[in-house]
């Protein structure tokens, strides 16, 4: 089944335990919302969480932004059960599920295969339920590559900067930041690995989350360089973080103008037989055509002008 193309500015978490938040959630303006199953829920409450996920997801009036959920990671105990109740409680309602610290393409392959197996038995459309992957864990970046092409399910790389510093021994603080001075950022090597990763495979990449949501210029700041570095979102923690993000990721209206001028002005030159033009002085030639179109494409996923 062909998914249409998503924005994914800003992906809300929201603890599935919690049904006081839903509607906040619901409401908040962002691209994505996943109810969590995982980190955000105490193991006592990960059961009982499904049937209220799938209720909200159901339920609620969610506009355009995106339903989805976070399960439990491939080698825990609830990992089978949060993709067989939800989807089967929830169906055409939940669109997207978010596989937390994959280390292999094989743990992307086995939701992949029981989703398909769950879709078949309650005749729900083949495929027409993605996924997301975080990568959290050192080995799951070494095998990020092979794990961006392991299922035509696939829309989207997450960098989980938090269990990631974990998994290497970094020395931070609650916001996953050093404790020490160091000279540039910390994960500008998962980063730049997992956007290459992401985007060699055709699917979109998405930054870590950021704790603290009181600092929003500083949280700004982390949008603007991920976006910088080609990330097509970020992870909001609180909703006081979806409009910063869904304006960073966003491109601006002299962005979008300037990118069709480009455009228009390369497929007049190609008309006339030329490879490349001027416009404002500056040399347009194919690869500003790609960079152009790209713009041009954000905008209109997201209806600007």
């Amino acid at each position: 089944m062909a998914r249409p193309p998503r924005p994914r500015r800003s992906e809300l978490a929201t603890p599935a335990s919690n049904e006081r938040m839903f509607a906040k959630a619901a409401a908040s303006g962002a691209d994505m919302v996943f109810l969590d199953l995982e980190d955000a829920c105490a193991p006592a409450e990960r059961e009982s969480a499904r049937g209220k996920a799938a209720k909200a997801l159901r339920e609620l009036d969610w506009g355009r932004t995106t339903r989805a959920i976070r399960m439990n990671g491939v080698d825990t105990r609830w990992a089978y059960g949060d993709v067989i109740d939800v989807v089967t409680d929830a169906r055409e309602a939940l669109q997207t599920i978010i596989v937390p610290k994959v280390r292999h393409a094989r743990d992307v392959w086995w939701v992949d295969t029981l989703l398909t197996q769950v879709e078949e038995w309650i005749d729900l459309p083949r495929k027409g339920i993605a996924l997301e992957v975080l990568i959290e864990e050192t080995e799951g970046l070494e095998n990020v590559g092979e794990i961006a092409r392991s299922s035509d399910r696939l829309e989207a790389i997450i960098f989980g900067a938090g269990d990631f510093s974990a998994s290497q021994g970094a020395r931070v603080d609650t916001n996953f930041d050093p404790v020490v001075p160091y000279p540039g950022d910390l994960w500008h090597y998962a980063r730049s690995r997992i956007v290459v990763a992401a985007r060699s495979a055709g699917v979109d990449a998405i930054d870590a989350p950021f704790p603290n949501y009181r600092t929003p210029d500083a949280y700004r700041t982390a949008c603007d360089q991920a976006a910088a570095m080609g990330y097509s979102g970020k992870w909001a923690i609180h909703p006081s973080q979806v409009d910063i993000a869904n304006d960073a990721f966003a491109p601006t209206s002299d962005e979008i103008a300037h990118a069709r001028r480009v455009v228009a002005a390369y497929r007049d030159a190609e008309a006339n037989g030329l490879g490349a033009t001027g416009l404002d002085g500056m040399l347009v030639d194919a690869a500003h055509l790609r960079h152009a179109a790209t713009v041009a494409a954000t905008a209109d996923l997201l209806g600007l002008s």
